[in-house]
């Protein structure tokens, strides 16, 4: 006997009650929809993978001959694919390049050299043979530099100069290696550019720092050595959004090969989605057109990409198999050996426990930046927009690194070291500001920036003083060699001389190579004297020695020779 529906005005039961309070129901999901590309990397809109090649020439790619390529595929095809494999590259089935990209006997260089003879079509069909564990075991072999690492957000919401020194301080003093600025009002940016900068120097020696901003501005300051990377210059899987950002992957290049003239490091961002936000996805589906972003990037000459969805990853995360695509363009960045700063840089749930599986993938398998900006600063406080993790979120990763032996490249830190390089950086920026007569930085401040989580517990800055002085550090043509001069003269020695070295590893070019981080004694590692060496089981980098007993500190462990005593 059939039973009778209930009516629809019946009470919700207490476990569905429970059920919709839970924070994942307020996050947004859709059903796919191919035709606006609203489909994470199986669309049937997508093209089939082809090629042919005459007289040294692709002329047809994925089912496409050349007089119909649109800018991009034409881009890929001169400057990204390599004609002398393609051919054979392409007749191997996608199930086996699958299989080449898992199999640790199979070398990385091997894999590369096949991926780069693959099209965008069949470099997305590879990967649809592949479930999440097997792309992580992929891109632990992939990834370009043996040595993780994690770059951090140093905002304001206030613009304060001050908090930026102090949080840059302690992220680097925390392990990052990179750390990333942008503002609420632009015209801030010299001044909080030099915070950061500054403030860098008063934690662990060597960490990089940049300032996001328009593409003119960034690249100035970079020019002036007031920045030391940039990661915001973006490309576009489809040639209508790339032309509402009035480029083409020529102009792209050049902006590259500029930043590169002065040994600045710089690496393209993109992201699965980023085309069906900007409403010109061409019914393909989301990893497909990454992939062409991926070889935009490789085709340009850039070190490395910043991808993993990244602003857009509310769309992906929307849509099924999303955060599999998420994972499958990192893995693919490195194929096409990429640096690869992954993501995990931008809220995109309520659920922490969604948070975490987004996280897991990139930190078990390990990246050359495992998050592109983990917010170092309280989410409120987050001028991207909030980020994946924010500085609440130490204790946890911490905790996480040490459960699973793996190396997310952060550490704790005791409170009394914190405090000391929070003070040391804001007292370094207040004596800065006084060499170089920007406006006055009380010691009310430095306290407070010492003591603060964010920006709430600072007080208030005159901001017209300070957008006039902003203006007059690019007036007056202010460099970092003036920054240094500034903490030379105000006995901030070492810190001077720091970031002295920091420079003339960019004279030398030393930042240009693939993955290239500084090291805390200021020695440039990268993928050229740090190679990934993965080859299995007892091969690759591995937790040990020093920095496993780092590792193991938390804020609270109980000591094993006194239960009395906590040894954090």
């Amino acid at each position: 006997m059939t039973a009778e529906p209930l009516p629809v005005s019946t009470p919700a039961s207490k476990r569905t009650e429970a059920l919709e309070e839970r924070p994942v129901n307020l996050d947004g999901f859709v059903e796919e929809w191919p035709e606006v590309g609203m489909v994470a990397m199986d669309s049937p809109y997508d093209p089939t993978p082809s090629v042919r090649v005459a007289d040294g020439v692709i002329v047809e790619m994925d089912g496409k001959p050349r007089a119909e390529f649109d800018f991009l595929d034409q881009f890929i095809a001169d400057h990204a694919i390599d004609v002398s494999v393609t051919e054979h590259a392409m007749a191997l089935e996608p199930v086996e390049v699958a299989r080449m990209l898992v199999d640790p006997t199979v070398t990385r260089s091997e894999v590369v050299e096949v991926a780069g003879g693959l099209t965008p079509a069949a470099l997305l069909e590879v990967v649809k043979t592949m479930n999440v564990v097997e792309m992580m075991q992929a891109l632990q072999k992939m990834r370009a530099r043996r040595t993780p690492a994690n770059q951090a957000h140093s905002t304001s919401a206030r613009d304060n100069p001050v908090q930026v020194a102090a949080e840059a301080a302690e992220a680097s003093l925390r392990g990052f290696r990179e750390l990333e600025t942008t503002l609420g009002v632009v015209r801030y940016a010299p001044l909080v550019a030099i915070a950061l900068q500054v403030g860098a120097l008063a934690g662990t020696p060597g960490a990089l720092t940049q300032c996001a901003l328009e593409e003119a501005t960034e690249l100035e300051l970079g020019m002036r050595g007031i920045t030391a990377y940039a990661e915001t210059i973006s490309v576009y899987g489809t040639e209508p959004v790339f032309c509402d950002g009035d480029d083409t992957p020529w102009s792209k290049a050049f902006l590259a090969s500029a930043y590169a003239s002065r040994g600045i490091k710089m690496r393209f961002t993109s992201g699965t989605g980023s085309e069906v936000q900007m409403g010109n996805a061409e019914g393909r589906s989301m990893l497909y057109l990454e992939i062409r972003c991926i070889l935009v990037a490789k085709g340009a000459g850039v070190q490395g990409l910043q991808n993993g969805s990244i602003s857009c990853i509310g769309v992906p995360g929307a849509v099924p198999a999303g955060i599999r695509a998420v994972l499958a363009e990192n893995l693919l960045a490195s194929t096409a050996d990429l640096e690869c700063a992954s993501g995990n840089d931008q809220s995109f749930s309520h659920s922490d426990m969604r948070r975490t599986a987004r996280l897991l993938p990139q930190l078990l398998s390990g990246t050359d930046f495992v998050c592109s900006g983990y917010s170092a600063v309280p989410n409120y406080d987050n001028m991207f927009a909030g980020s994946n993790l924010d500085s609440t979120d130490y204790d946890d990763w911490n905790t996480i690194q040490r459960d699973l032996q793996v190396d997310g490249a952060l550490r704790h830190v005791p409170e009394e070291e914190l405090l000391a390089a929070r003070s040391r950086a804001a007292r370094a920026l207040q004596a800065v500001f006084a060499q170089l007569g920007l406006p006055t930085i009380t010691d009310k401040e430095v306290e407070a920036a010492t003591y603060a989580h964010g920006s709430q517990d600072l007080p208030m800055r005159d901001v017209l003083e300070d957008l006039k002085a902003a203006q007059s550090v690019m007036d007056r043509g202010i460099t970092g060699l003036d920054v240094i001069k500034a903490l030379e003269a105000a006995g901030y020695s070492d810190m001077a001389h720091t970031l002295l070295s920091v420079l003339r590893h960019r004279v030398s070019g030393d930042l240009l190579h693939t993955s290239a981080i500084l090291t805390p004694e200021l020695e440039t590692l990268s993928a050229v004297n740090d190679a990934n060496d993965y080859a299995g089981p007892g091969s690759g980098y591995r937790p040990a020695g020093e920095r496993w007993r780092e590792m193991k500190r938390l804020r609270h462990v109980v000591s094993a020779s006194n239960p009395e005593e906590e040894i954090g």
